[in-house]
Order: C-alpha cells, then structure tokens, then sequence
C-alpha cells in the first residue's frame, strides 16, 4: 500500500456508504473521496445548514455525485433510532457505514440527551447504537463494511469501568481518550461477533494522525498549553484530506483486513500514506471487549444479537 491515495479506491458505482460527522473535516473529505470514486454517499451531522454546504461543496467538484444528507444527533439515542428508521424506509442496503463523527476533550463535563459524558456518549455509544440499529440493512448486503475512527490517543486511553461515565473524576483527555480507545475495541469485538455469529461484516478501523481539522480549534486547541502544542506540532501534521486516506483504505480497498487498524506511515503515524497502525494491546484484550460490549448494551438498550435475530 505505498503511497495509496484517493487515486486507488476502487469503482464505488453502485454502492451506498453512510459518513456520520460529514458536514466539516475527515467526514467531508471522506465523503467527497467516495463520492468521486461514484458511491451513493449519506452525509450526516448535527447542523443542516452545514449539510446543505457541503453537499454544494461536493456537487461543485463532481457534479454527478449522488449524495444527500440526513440529520443525525449521536448524542441523543432517540435521535440515532429515528435516523435509523428513516434510513431503513429509504434503501434497501447499505455497503459502507463509516463512523467518524466526535467531539474532543471538551474542557468541561458536559452530556448527553441520555445522561452519558458526552465524548463518551458521541464518540462511542451513538456509534454503537447507530451500528446496532443498521445492522439488519448492513447485512441486506453481500459484502458490508463498518469502519470506526481511532485516533492515537486511544494509546493512553483506558476503559475506567469503575467511573466510565467520568462523573466521579473528570479529565478532558482522559475522556477522550477512553473514547477513542472503545471505538478501537468495539471495531474488533464487532469482527469478533461477526465471525461467530455469521452477520457477514467486515469490521475495521482507521485513523488520521494529526489531521487539520475543525475538531483541534472547536475542542482544547483554542488556547493554553494544548493551542501551543497543537502549533509547534503543525510541521508534523497534514490536511483533513491526507487524514482521510487511512479512513478511506479501510473503507475500500481490497487489501483491508477484518479487524485491521490503518494509520499514517511516518513519524508516530503523524502523517504520511496509509499503512497498518499500532494497537495497543489493551484493544485486542477479548475479555476487556466482552464486557464493554455488555457494558454498551445495557446503557444504549441496543442487542446486535436480537436485531440481527430480527433481520
């Protein structure tokens, strides 16, 4: 995979691919990737206005993209079933569900509809829930894809079961990172299931490295100690679209694997071409996914073995 780029994504004629958090950042530019390369592509995010621009923007740079949007608030489970209901009225399948929305190290606590801690609440549990509730029209399709979006936080991250919900110690990083590291571990507790239970998916995860997005100046990186890192950092980073890519390999390329993690390639896995990605040995823990599976389960409502029962 040397040097892949958006010049390798295969064909997507035909296919359908939903991209949560697509209005702005690795979402649009993955997107607009998918869209190029001729898939169906469902944007979602919380601002309609945004939407409406980006799929202006898009329509601007492949003017026979078929692409629409749908409002999606996954900081609200009421918000996710609704979405998902409207989605399964409207098609039939779908090939590709990328969850890439989130929120980052929000200084602070604050939740969600639902009473989660919000990075937890939008990062993972609507992701979880949203899987959940797609997966009979996922599996409607003879190939599907999920791809979870890591990011190299989740390599001090840890899963604080005791206080998942940081209501007894709250540290914005340490949210953020329990949160990225739970999208690494349900991507391959999802394969797992999968694989047992014969849903038929193709589950991996990817992560953009230091990306330039909205999401560093919309979260910590305004100001402090975080704005000055976040600037003397800058040469190690690269644009939201160069981002995407690793998103984008797991997403289409036939060489992904189940269960994989795709990163940049260069220092750190800061920046460069897509290649595989660290993972932190705490992500692969089968015990440690058993439990946040259930763990999920209970506070969503949500059992993938009773909808895929359904399907």
């Amino acid at each position: 995979m040397t040097d892949w780029s958006i010049d390798h994504i295969p064909p997507m004629t035909g296919k359908l691919a939903v991209v949560t958090g697509a209005t702005g950042g690795l979402g649009f530019e993955t997107a607009m990737a998918l869209a190029g390369a001729g898939a169906e592509v469902v944007l979602t995010g919380r601002s309609d206005a945004k939407g409406s621009a980006a799929i202006e923007r898009i329509c601007e740079r492949h003017p026979d993209a078929i692409i629409s949007y749908e409002h999606l608030n996954l900081a609200s489970l009421d918000a996710v079933a609704t979405f998902a209901r409207r989605f399964d009225a409207m098609y039939a399948s779908l090939d590709l569900l990328i969850n890439n929305a989130g929120v980052m190290a929000l200084p602070t606590r604050q939740t969600t509809a639902d009473g989660f801690e919000m990075q937890l609440g939008t990062n993972y549990l609507g992701h979880y829930a949203l899987t959940a509730r797609l997966l009979p029209v996922l599996r409607r399709n003879k190939a599907p894809r999920v791809v979870n979006l890591s990011s190299l936080a989740h390599r001090s991250g840890l899963i604080d079961f005791d206080d998942l919900q940081g209501a007894t110690f709250y540290k914005p990083w340490k949210a953020y990172q329990q949160s990225k590291l739970a999208m690494l571990i349900f991507a391959i507790e999802l394969q797992r299931r999968s694989d047992a239970a014969g849903w038929g998916l193709m589950s991996n995860a990817a992560h953009p490295g230091f990306a330039l997005t909205d999401l560093i100046p919309n979260g910590p990186g305004s100001g402090g100690l975080m704005g000055l890192g976040s600037r003397l950092l800058r040469p190690l980073s690269h644009s939201a679209a160069a981002g995407a890519l690793p998103t984008l390999f797991a997403a289409t390329s036939p060489d992904a694997k189940p269960a994989g993690y795709y990163g940049p390639n260069g220092v750190y896995e800061m920046k460069g071409p897509p290649a595989p990605a660290k993972i932190m040995p705490r992500a692969q823990d089968a015990a440690v996914g058993a439990r946040l599976w259930e763990v999920s389960a209970a506070l969503t409502g949500m059992s993938f073995d009773q909808v895929a029962i359904a399907a």
